[in-house]
């Protein structure tokens, strides 16, 4: 079943497509089902990869898709943080430690006798951006100190 935010997304990615030289490949897990035949870098035209959250399913290929990404030296910006602590080049998305703190609130609100149905829905209120020279210098890239410095985290 996909997600909440495929929709949204899926939106967001024709707004990108409209305004820059970006094309989407595909919009599920069947693009790494046959990884070689996808990240062939300029052979495919592929100059960099973007996994959004909707990309969830793909955390157990986790270690694959960096791998193929640095493979075919393809700079890959991921939702997840987990995939920079594993080698990945980036990721800007919701601090999940923040997410798991607000829904022991939640939990706490339900045990007190809460309604679970008079909750607000919440989105995540904090977003952190990581970053992996390690694996930036394998690639070849130079990141803007400007970047660097807005970074949550850079991993040397």
């Amino acid at each position: 079943m996909p997600s909440p935010q495929r929709e949204p997304q899926r939106r967001s990615r024709s707004s990108w497509q409209a305004r820059a030289w970006i094309q989407c490949v595909s919009d599920s897990c069947r693009i790494w089902r046959s990884q070689a035949e996808t990240l062939r870098g300029s052979r495919s035209g592929i100059g960099a990869i973007v996994v959004l959250s909707d990309s969830y399913l793909l955390e157990p290929s986790r270690d694959r898709i960096i791998a193929q990404a640095l493979r075919h030296r393809l700079p890959a910006i991921y939702w997840l943080r987990s995939y920079v602590d594993a080698g990945g080049l980036m990721s800007y998305g919701a601090d999940l430690i923040e997410i798991h703190r607000r829904a022991g609130g939640f939990v706490d609100r339900i045990l007190r006798g809460g309604k679970p149905s008079e909750m607000p829905v919440e989105e995540p209120t904090k977003c952190e951006l990581v970053i992996n020279l390690k694996t930036a210098k394998a690639l070849g890239l130079t990141i803007p100190p400007s970047l660097l410095q807005r970074a949550d985290q850079v991993i040397e």
